[in-house]
C-alpha cells in the first residue's frame, strides 16, 4: 500500500495498484448536512408520535414532572437515535450513511477495506472532540489542514473518507494513457479470483464468467475467442493494462 497526494493506493488481488480518491472537505460537509437533516427528522418524528401516544390526546405538551414511562418511551429513544445514528448506520452500511451515499463517499481503513467495528466505535466516540467548540469546529479545522482531509476521529481510528466510483488504476510503473483509465476495484478482484480458480472451475462456468466480466469491463457485447486460453489472455490484458482499448 502506498499513499499519494489526495489518494490512497492499494494493491488488488490481481497485483494491479488501485488508487482511491480521498474525499475533500466539501463532500464531507455535504454528507454531514444531509445526515443531520435525516437525523433531525427521525428524532422529531419519534418524539411527536411517542408524545401523542403518551399523552393519549392530540397535544405535544410535555409533562411538568416526567415519570419513568415518559423517559423510557419518549426521551430516551429520541436521544439514542440522535447519538447513535452515525455509529449504527456506518457499521451496518460498511462505512456509509444515507448522507454519505448521496454525497458519493464512504469510510475506509488505511488498506482500503471497510473499517472494523472497533475502528468505527473509536471514530464516533471522538465526535465529542470534533464537535468542539460549536458546529464541529475542531473537526472542520483538522479536515482543512490535514493531508487527507480527516478529522480527529479519523486520526484516532486510522480511517479516511474516499469517493465511491472514482477508483482508478495506480500510477506506479504504468504509462500515462493507461493511468487515466478507470477500473473498478470490485471488478479487478472478481477477475483475479476467476483467474486463480480457472483450472478448478467447470469449463462452461468459467467461460460464462469470463464473457460476463469482459463485457462488464469493455462495456460492449461479448467478444468471440478462438479458445479458452485466448479468453483468459484477454482478461489478463484488460486488468493489467487498465481497461478496453489499452495498447497490447
Amino acid at each position: 500500500m502506498a499513499h499519494a497526494a489526495d489518494s490512497l493506493v492499494v494493491d488488488s488481488v490481481t497485483g494491479v495498484d488501485v488508487s482511491l480518491e480521498v474525499a475533500g472537505t466539501g463532500a464531507r460537509s455535504l454528507a454531514f448536512l444531509i445526515d443531520l437533516l435525516i437525523r433531525t427528522i427521525l428524532v422529531t418524528a419519534w418524539f411527536v408520535v411517542a408524545t401523542l401516544v403518551y399523552n393519549g390526546k392530540f397535544t405535544l405538551q410535555t409533562p411538568d414532572d416526567p415519570d419513568g414511562t415518559w423517559y423510557l418511551y419518549v426521551a430516551t429513544p429520541a436521544t439514542l437515535i440522535y447519538l447513535l445514528y452515525h455509529t449504527v448506520l456506518e457499521i451496518v452500511m460498511l462505512g456509509r450513511t444515507p448522507g454519505k451515499r448521496m454525497a458519493g463517499i464512504r469510510i475506509v481503513s488505511r488498506n482500503g477495506s471497510p473499517p472494523a467495528i472497533a475502528a468505527q466505535l473509536v471514530r464516533n466516540v471522538f465526535r465529542l472532540i470534533d464537535s468542539f467548540p460549536v458546529g464541529y469546529g475542531v473537526g472542520l479545522f483538522t479536515c482543512l489542514v490535514t493531508r487527507d482531509h480527516v478529522r480527529v476521529g479519523d486520526l484516532a481510528a486510522g480511517t479516511l473518507m474516499i469517493y465511491e466510483n472514482r477508483n482508478t488504476l495506480g500510477t506506479r510503473g504504468l504509462p500515462l494513457s493507461v493511468r487515466e483509465r478507470p477500473l473498478d476495484i470490485g471488478t479487478l478482484e472478481l477477475v483475479g479470483e476467476l483467474l486463480d480458480r480457472w483450472s478448478a472451475l467447470e469449463a462452461g462456468a468459467r467461460v460464462r464468467l469470463a464473457h460476463s466480466l469482459i463485457e462488464r469491463i469493455t462495456g460492449s457485447a461479448p467478444e468471440s475467442f478462438a479458445s479458452e486460453e485466448a479468453m483468459r489472455g484477454r482478461l489478463e490484458q484488460l486488468t493489467k493494462s487498465g481497461g478496453p482499448g489499452a495498447p497490447s
